[in-house]
Parts: C-alpha cells; structure tokens; sequence
C-alpha cells in the first residue's frame, strides 16, 4: 500500500493542474449525464446496425480522450504532446480497435448460426474473447510502430511485487459486498444469467457459468493491455504523464452501457491504475485488481441470486 500511495504522491505532485483537472472532470460528469439521462450509448448507438456502430463508438471514444488530453496539454504547456504526428496516428489506431472490440460488428449475424440453447452463452463468451482479435493481435502489429519499451505494453513481472495489489482486493472485498446490495449494481450482476446451455450439452450449469467467467477474465486482462498498456505505458513516450488522466476519462466512456455508479467509479479506478503502470511500468497491478473486483462481483451476485 505504501508503493501505491508513494506512486500516486508523486504523480500527482509533477501532474496536477487545478485548471484542467476542474475542466476535465465538468466534462466527464456533463458527458455522464447526458449518457445517463439520454441513453446515448446504450439506448442509441448499441441499436446502430454493425459497423454505423462502430463509427458512432470510434466517435464517441475520440471524444473521450483527445478533449480531456488537449484541456491537459495546454493548461500544463504541453504543446510538443499535440504537435506528435506518430501520437495522433496511434492514439487514432488505439480507438479504432477499442470501437471494433466493443461494437463487436456481425458477431450477433454469426451466433446465429448456432443452436438456440447455446446463442445467448456463445454471445456473451465470444464478445469477451472477441480481443483476442481485436486487440491482442494488431497491438502485437502495433508494438513494430512504437518507441522501445522493455516489456510488451507492461505485460511483464520483472521487479513487480504483487503483495500492495492483494492488499487492496482484500481492502476492497467488504466494499464490494456492501456496493452489491444496491439496486443499481444488484440488477446488473451477476453477468451470467441462466441459459439454457447446460441442459443442451446435458452437464451441470457450473460448467457454462466456468465457460463465461473464464472468458470475461480474460477481457479484463486484454483491457488492462490497451488501456494501461497501450494508452498510458506506450503512449507515455509521446504525452508523459499526461496519458493518465486521458486514459481515465476514456476509460469512464468504455462503462457507459453500465451502472451509473460503476461509470462514475471507473474515472477514479482507471486513474489510479494508471498512475500504478505509469510508474511500475507494468500492468500486472491492475490486472490483478480489476479481475478480482470485477470476480468478487459475480460471486456476490451469484450468492444474492441463490439466497
């Protein structure tokens, strides 16, 4: 815990601009509430047909992340940050990706295909290991483009002490279990709902709520890989430390077809995770972070939905 605090001390002290700090966070809550009150995201661009979708996210990220990174930029002086060529086409890439990955286009066309009993789990499985595709393997495409880094987008354990990040699952578990008894958090978890499955492959449902868990663990690890990796640890090398608090607003927009809470939460989550890889260069700490809380809201769910 100490790392972490002395990590977060720090960055603040080299980063912190009242200013932009203000602006960008009277942004993120106008964008919340429009969303929120409007239904933007899930109510207008998740009915968009396949790849109009994915043009409305690309939009809708690009927002996200260059508003909050030209307030910071300019009110810390920043301006060699903008004036990179190689920042704008990779940054551009990074949300071309995350739109692809989230609008999943014509995944619902292949699903299909399948027997009716195994369509909802296929969808919810395959939306997680959809990055398989469309991050995984143009990042390890993109890595070519980029200035030397030590490790592939923080994808390493050298040096990394995992003990300040199981102290803080522990620190966290009696939040979450207080947080899921909400009504905003209680209706959406677990994200497993019962399928019919396990009755066509005629085996216990613990196997196909193992099938999704597995996948949606996996998800967690490919968005700790864009957007600590990529768009904090890679894109550091063009924007400092100003790629935190870009990422964490992104980052807000990517939970916008979730709880309002849990969106509202992700700006501070995102950001604190950030400054672990920006100074870690590692993002095993939020891996480890973000998959058990986001674990630990799927058991609770689970026991609530059992008692």
């Amino acid at each position: 815990m100490k790392n972490i605090y002395a990590y977060l001390k720090q960055h603040l002290r080299e980063d912190f601009n009242p200013a932009s700090y203000l602006l960008i966070a009277a942004f993120l809550a106008t964008s919340i509430f429009l969303n929120y009150r409007f239904g933007i995201k899930r109510g207008f661009i998740d009915t968009q047909p396949d790849m109009a979708r994915v043009i409305y996210i690309a939009l809708l990220y690009s927002l996200a992340y260059y508003v909050p990174l030209a307030i910071h930029c300019l009110a810390t002086k920043r301006y060699a940050a903008l004036r990179s060529r190689r920042m704008w086409v990779l940054s551009f890439a990074g949300i071309v990706l995350l739109a692809i990955d989230v609008g999943a286009p014509y995944l619902v066309d292949i699903v299909t295909l399948l027997p009716a009993q195994l369509r909802v789990l296929s969808y919810k499985s395959a939306a997680n290991m959809l990055s398989v595709f469309t991050v995984l393997l143009p990042l390890i495409v993109l890595y070519r483009f980029q200035p030397h880094q030590n490790s592939f987008y923080g994808l390493t354990l050298k040096g990394f002490d995992t003990r300040p990040y199981f102290t803080v699952l522990l620190i966290m578990l009696p939040i979450v279990a207080i947080a899921s008894f909400t009504d905003n958090l209680a209706s959406f978890y677990p994200m497993y709902k019962t399928t019919p499955a396990h009755l066509y492959w005629q085996v216990p449902e613990w196997v196909s709520v193992l099938i999704y868990e597995v996948a949606y663990g996996w998800d967690f690890l490919s968005v700790e890989l864009m957007y600590r990796g990529f768009f904090v640890i890679a894109l550091s090398a063009f924007l400092g430390r100003s790629s935190v608090i870009a990422m964490a607003s992104l980052y807000c927009f990517l939970h916008f077809d979730k709880p309002e809470l849990e969106a509202i939460s992700s700006i501070f989550g995102g950001y604190v995770l950030g400054v672990i890889a920006y100074s870690t260069r590692s993002i095993f700490g939020g891996v480890i972070i973000h998959i058990g809380i986001a674990w630990m809201m799927e058991v609770f769910g689970y026991l609530q939905k059992e008692f």
